[in-house]
């Protein structure tokens, strides 16, 4: 009689080569060019203390004599600022590392707040209906007619009046997060709603029903898991959304304070100096910020093209 050895049984990790999804990476020069770049990117942000030259929140390493300091292969550049320097003397090499740390903090936060929310709503619009769904989406629907803009513009203002300006820079990281999760989890409740009206229909959750598992139980462990494809893909796309959401606000003095860098900031403080030829305080950051987001929108479309076997060619 034949037995199964455990030798036979592929491990997790080798389930994980044999996959579709792998499969399709390894063919794909595009999507592993950007995961190079946005691991890069990623891995750059986390050692920023130990890559920068110099750390830009230290105000006691920053000389404003150093200020506006062109890049150091110009002729008036420093070899000490590679990238030059900005109106206060910071390095901007060491600014771009730790702003960039703050823009993907940012980003993959508020991602996780538009997730949660998204998919709590999503689920339980989907799989209750009647009166249930229809609040949840006209309240999705009135959610969507704010912009994140306004929601920020309103959120600050009361913000600052009520506690003050130094309150709100000193918690601003967290607020930038709310006001960016709390404005884009529509985009999850109505994918993950569309997904669950498909999947409860499915004798796999009839089963449960009459299994008497309970209606938590079948919404996160047997039916949420069948929704996780669309989710990826929505979430990919949603950081490059919330990055750019980020620099827009900071740009638009709504974001981060001064002391606290981020690409968007960045980009707002060189933009008075850009015309008066220090150029390299916004476009460097620019074309980080930039590189950023197109990586992640290319990660973004590969997996909607993965996922939908209708259209990927690859």
């Amino acid at each position: 009689m034949n037995t199964i050895t455990s030798s036979h049984v592929p491990s997790y990790w080798q389930r994980i080569k044999q996959s579709d999804l792998i499969y399709h990476f390894l063919r794909d020069k595009v999507a592993m060019l950007s995961f190079a770049l946005f691991l890069a990117f990623c891995l750059a942000a986390l050692f920023a203390p130990i890559i920068s030259p110099t750390n830009p929140y230290d105000l006691t390493s920053i000389d404003i004599m150093d200020s506006e300091l062109p890049p150091s292969w110009l002729e008036e550049g420093d070899q000490r600022f590679l990238l030059g320097t900005d109106d206060q003397g910071r390095d901007i090499f060491s600014t771009i590392l730790y702003g960039s740390r703050l823009s993907l903090i940012i980003g993959f936060l508020a991602v996780a707040v538009q997730l949660t929310l998204g998919i709590v709503i999503g689920l339980s619009a989907g799989y209750f209906g009647g009166r249930i769904d229809s609040f949840l989406m006209r309240f999705a629907d009135v959610q969507l007619s704010f912009s994140t803009m306004m929601v920020a513009i309103i959120v600050s203002a009361i913000f600052k009046a009520s506690f003050g300006a130094t309150f709100y820079s000193d918690y601003a990281v967290i607020m930038l997060v709310i006001i960016i999760g709390f404005a884009e989890w529509p985009q999850y409740a109505r994918t993950v709603r569309a997904s669950v009206l498909a999947e409860k229909k499915k004798e796999y959750v009839e089963a449960a029903q009459i299994m008497g598992f309970k209606v938590g139980r079948i919404m996160f462990r047997h039916i949420l898991p069948n929704c996780l494809s669309p989710i990826l893909v929505i979430s990919t796309v949603q950081i490059a959304n919330a990055i750019m959401s980020e620099a827009a606000l900071s740009f638009l003095g709504l974001g981060l304070p001064v002391d606290q860098p981020s690409l968007g900031a960045l980009i707002s403080i060189g933009f008075k100096y850009i015309f008066s030829g220090a150029w390299w305080i916004t476009v460097f950051p620019g074309i980080v910020l930039v590189t950023l987001v197109l990586v992640i929108n290319l990660l973004g479309d590969w997996l909607r093209d993965v996922f939908n076997p209708k259209i990927y060619k690859g």
